[in-house]
């Protein structure tokens, strides 16, 4: 499986620099999650006071809106960047994916590969990107994931489906493509696991006559995955596939204070592709560093979409255009 970082470009830059922002920090990142689960408590205690009102709905919007936001955990600590501590990133990095109903075997190989063939169309297939290779399929999927409920139209195609179909043994393409033979009855295992708590939950809902166990734990990903979807798109959408070239196949944007937290710094997407090794909370540090060598960065999703969106209605009658990026003369690869 070709994943070798070193066969794609690599910017100038102090070895000492990367070793210093490559420092794991525990306080940090038990910060980062501390602060981020009290805020999914707090609007989640707001949802249950008003329960029974319309103001119920908009606090729960609020909170599965938050609650999308386990994405970013389940990525750093799946890099084991989160904290210096090994447990602590294999345990909120088990609790991020459950959250995400993301299997966490089936992840961690996926984005191995996602890490060193960023884009591919080709063996191995880059399954982590965000609409695969069906552009003409792109604006009708992406409008669908912002709706809330929107992705229940079409669960076949959901990450929990693929969670299911695994449960049963199926071997799926991206179970055939990334996961090795040894590692995939793992697979198997935690995706009956995953299905048997939400089967759980459903039978709880029903044994207490409430949609609020349901409403909490299974459904927030349905409900408030939008604002996430509409962040995360950013990182490939309407760039180059089948490159050697971070800059040309991820972005770097600017967010503002609110969703930089809550997207844990994962908006300097390019740069962490090139040093994967840095945490979240160094990686503004590093585009600083390297700013010189990168694409002028985008200010906030605005801008960011004025260039995305004329990309993916060309892509569907060009499938093999891509954003033309200006890179620094001197430093082209």
């Amino acid at each position: 499986m070709d994943v070798k970082l070193d066969k794609w470009f690599r910017p100038n830059i102090d070895k000492e620099i990367i070793k210093n922002l490559s420092k794991k920090s525990n306080v940090k990142g038990l910060m980062h999650v501390g602060f981020y689960f009290c805020i999914l408590f707090i609007f989640g205690f707001f949802a249950y006071l008003t329960w029974g009102s319309w103001w119920s709905a908009f606090w729960f919007y609020i909170y599965g809106t938050v609650f999308c936001f386990c994405n970013p955990i389940w990525h750093e600590t799946g890099h084991k960047t989160a904290f210096e501590s090994k447990f602590l990133n294999e345990f909120f990095y088990y609790i991020s994916c459950f959250m995400a109903y993301f299997e966490p075997t089936r992840w961690r190989f996926t984005h191995f590969i996602h890490h060193g063939n960023t884009y591919s169309t080709k063996n191995p297939y880059d399954h982590e990107i965000e609409y695969g290779n069906n552009l003409n399929d792109t604006p009708r999927k992406f409008i669908i994931n912002l709706i809330p409920f929107g992705e229940l139209l079409f669960f076949k195609k959901s990450i929990a489906y693929e969670v299911i179909q695994h449960a049963f043994g199926v071997k799926t393409k991206v179970m055939i493509d990334s996961i090795p033979k040894n590692a995939r009855p793992r697979a198997i295992l935690i995706s009956r696991i995953y299905v048997g708590i939400w089967i759980s939950i459903i039978i709880w809902s029903i044994l207490i006559s409430s949609w609020l166990p349901i409403l909490y734990i299974l459904l927030p990903h349905y409900y408030g995955k939008g604002l996430h979807k509409f962040v995360a798109f950013t990182q490939h959408a309407g760039l180059a596939r089948n490159v050697k070239d971070h800059r040309l196949s991820s972005r770097d944007i600017k967010l503002n204070p609110i969703l930089s937290f809550l997207y844990w710094k994962m908006e300097y997407h390019c740069v962490h592709h090139m040093f994967p090794t840095v945490p979240a909370y160094n990686l503004e540090k590093l585009h600083q560093h390297l700013q010189d060598q990168l694409p002028e960065i985008k200010n906030g999703l605005f801008e960011t979409y004025k260039e995305i969106i004329p990309a993916l209605k060309k892509q569907r009658y060009e499938p093999n255009y891509q954003i033309d990026i200006s890179l620094p003369k001197q430093q082209t690869s």
